[in-house]
């Protein structure tokens, strides 16, 4: 078994994997490892998202989230149509619920204007009602680009790319320790450890964890696990939903807000939420680890967050477990939805960054060591925009190769 790499990069979701299949791309003699903790690709963040192939609209121009998405947009739409993985560009509308919203709802719209999306448009109440004929609100915001997919399967195909392209992928395999040796770096996993010129750090919800390996120094954020609790809509009562319905988010915090999502399968969702996890892969309610729970409340930086988000978090947690409290906050889109039409989903975590000073970070976040690149911060729209940050690191890696 080769133990002696060019590039290790850890972690299996969608970023290590377009990261991965990007390098060998460009450089296919390359010697790359990939290595996933888990025994399959994807069963984290990318596993449990919405499926949603997000347009650009919300983010600031030339933020590293704004271009790498508007980019990774089009690079995923002719991935997926050379791969023939099935999407649907359903679009979607941002919608104004009252008159207080409506500054916030032009400064989204200004926003996707100046990030190049010319086609998207303002409708009045009556258009709005003719797209999505159950919505409420005052003004709107029509998205034609927004689609859905499965992100599982968009994962799946970069592995075999990559595999294709003599790139190995390794499962089970947790990194415990990664050993600076000077011009190489030794990365030691439960199973075995494997030398290498460059270790790329893309593991999502511990990557955090991974970079302090890469540094003797202290890291100056911590991953935060918050996760986003979904019902699914009765197959009786989906028809209140023809396309994608989302608020005005609250332009403080970075999360959309409740919405509802029609799925590429079939079936729609309503959510996420945004609550506290108790452990960085709590996907339940209860789930807890007393150890993450009590890095993440002794953390100076969440410690700041929690004082000023208090009644926003509050209003999550009671959202968490009052299912007509969840409902209400649906209702402000389509008030015809009811308590019953709902049956409890899935739930995704998400890894938000939090640095020192509270400040939760909105944009990706790439930091680099001598031997290492680091991806410390990439929530959504992380999957729409893959393989931008995939090509992105990859070019990071190949100057330092050479």
């Amino acid at each position: 078994m080769n133990k002696t790499f060019d590039i290790v990069v850890i972690g299996g979701g969608i970023v290590g994997l377009a990261t991965a299949l990007k390098i060998k791309e460009a450089r296919p003699q390359l010697r790359l490892l990939l290595l996933e903790k888990e025994s399959e690709v994807a069963m984290h963040q990318t596993g449990h998202n919405s499926g949603v192939i997000h347009s650009g609209i919300y983010y600031k121009p030339g933020s590293l989230k704004a271009t790498n998405c508007i980019r990774g947009y089009e690079m995923l739409l002719d991935f997926c149509n050379k791969e023939e993985i099935p999407y649907e560009l359903c679009g979607k509308i941002i919608v104004a619920t009252d008159d207080a919203q409506r500054p916030a709802l032009n400064n989204i719209y200004e926003r996707g204007l100046q990030n190049g999306l010319d086609q998207i448009s303002r409708i009045s109440q009556a258009e709005m009602r003719e797209i999505e004929p159950h919505v409420r609100g005052v003004e709107g915001i029509k998205v034609p680009y927004t689609g859905i997919i499965n992100y599982k399967k968009v994962c799946e195909k970069y592995a075999e790319k990559v595999r294709q392209a003599d790139g190995e992928i390794r499962f089970g395999e947790k990194v415990v320790e990664i050993r600076d040796q000077g011009l190489t770096s030794t990365v030691i996993t439960e199973k075995g450890f494997y030398e290498t010129k460059l270790v790329i750090n893309c593991a999502g919800l511990y990557s955090d964890k991974v970079a302090q390996l890469t540094q003797k120094e202290r890291l100056h954020l911590r991953i935060v696990p918050f996760r986003g609790e979904y019902y699914e809509i009765k197959p009786e009562k989906q028809y209140l939903v023809k396309h994608l319905i989302y608020p005005v988010p609250d332009p403080n915090f970075p999360f959309l807000g409740v919405h509802f999502t029609r799925m590429v399968e079939g079936g729609v969702e309503a959510g996420p939420n945004a609550v506290l996890a108790f452990r960085r892969e709590g996907y339940r309610k209860l789930d807890v680890h007393w150890g993450e729970l009590w890095e993440t409340l002794t953390w100076p930086g969440f410690q700041k967050v929690a004082a000023k988000y208090w009644q926003t978090g509050l209003g999550e947690m009671y959202r968490s477990f009052s299912k007509s409290a969840f409902t209400k906050a649906l209702q402000a889109l389509i008030p015809e939805i009811q308590e019953d039409d709902l049956i409890a989903g899935e739930a995704g975590v998400r890894a938000q960054a939090c640095d020192h000073d509270g400040g939760l970070l909105d944009d990706f976040s790439i930091i680099e060591r001598p031997n290492a690149i680091n991806v410390c911060n990439a929530p959504s729209p992380a999957a729409t925009s893959s393989l931008s940050i995939g090509q992105t690191v990859a070019e990071l890696a190949l100057k330092r190769l050479g």
